[in-house]
């Protein structure tokens, strides 16, 4: 992971990204709260997904919960890796959440 975070060290998001895909960016890139701050006040369930997610990956189970209850989605049990794959997957299009 730290070569990939490297690799974006002089990149920026792309102009326009829906911004769930924008924090997981951010995410990816070491920002963890630029990425909160992104999916922190959208209303969308795919935003909740994305922020239970940060706070999953950050050891906040509680804040997690919440946030998995507020996008409609269970609380995640597979490992985090799955589930940033299923999270982009579905944010992409390409797949089912």
């Amino acid at each position: 992971m730290a070569d990939f975070r490297a690799s974006l060290a002089d990149a920026a998001p792309a102009p326009g990204l829906q911004p769930p895909l924008a924090a997981l960016w951010w995410a990816a890139k070491g920002d963890w709260d630029r990425a909160h701050k992104i999916v922190q006040d959208e209303s969308d369930a795919n935003a909740a997904w994305v922020h239970a997610y940060l706070h999953r990956v950050e050891g906040d189970l509680g804040n997690a919960g919440y946030w998995y209850r507020q996008a409609g989605q269970p609380v995640a049990k597979d490992s985090l890796e799955a589930e940033w794959e299923r999270i982009v997957s579905a944010l992409l299009g390409g797949g089912k959440a």
